[in-house]
């Protein structure tokens, strides 16, 4: 059975060898281990390998692993990668890096007044729905950049790019990261400070070199690290 330091080290290699395609450096795509239903030792160990940014889509179980005595005194860089709703914003909002799935308007609403409770400034992405798939979250490519005309004005907060799920087959995945990455430059266009626009959450263990090919600078991981669940 493969460790979780040496699932690392393979899938570093193959993040290094999808930028030498790309003609990109390593250090524009960031490894996001998606540690959801693994435990706190699981994520020690991937911390113990050179790991620092960790993925979490369930509020209770990440309150839980921020609270782990295995993970205690370590500045782990969390990113709430789960659908999030409203109510349950204020549980989180003082204990990460990064917001990835906002969905709606008035979501992104409440963490911008939550953050100013707390006198803080949260980074969020909008989650874009490209495979169109009545099964997921998010905004149609259209209507995500009108919704960013009004999240652009909220304090506190501040938008930095777009995430997605893509479909299953690996070809059609492509396109829609393609897809994202240009959606992504026509919010730009209208952006009151497009130099915060730089992020494209995009690509998982199954997908994440054609993710590279097309712009990511987020991929999340889970299974590629820490096996099946």
């Amino acid at each position: 059975m493969e460790s979780i330091s040496s699932n690392l080290t393979a899938v570093r290699e193959q993040i290094a060898e999808a930028c030498r395609k790309a003609g990109r450096r390593e250090d524009e795509v960031t490894l996001i281990a998606v540690s959801k239903t693994k435990s706190a030792a699981a994520i020690r160990e991937a911390w113990d390998a050179g790991q620092r940014e960790f993925g979490e889509s369930y509020v209770q179980e990440f309150l839980e692993k921020v609270e782990a005595p295995e993970l205690s005194g370590l500045p782990v860089s969390w990113h709430f990668i789960g659908h999030l709703q409203s109510n349950k914003v204020r549980q989180i909002v003082d204990k990460v890096t990064m917001v990835h799935g906002i969905d709606k308007v008035s979501t992104a609403k409440e963490l911008s007044k939550r953050a100013g409770q707390h006198d803080l400034t949260v980074d969020y992405l909008l989650e874009v729905n490209v495979s169109r798939e009545s099964t997921k979250y998010g905004f149609s490519p259209d209507s995500v950049l009108q919704a960013a005309e009004e999240c652009f004005a909220l304090p506190n907060v501040r938008l930095r790019g777009l995430m997605t799920i893509a479909s299953p087959a690996p070809s059609e995945a492509r396109r829609e990261f393609a897809e994202l990455r240009q959606t992504l430059d026509k919010l730009r266009q209208n952006a009151p400070e497009p130099s915060l626009l730089t992020e494209l959450s995009m690509g998982m263990s199954g997908d994440f070199e054609e993710a590279i090919l097309e712009g990511a600078t987020m991929i999340r991981i889970g299974t590629a690290i820490f096996g099946w669940r």
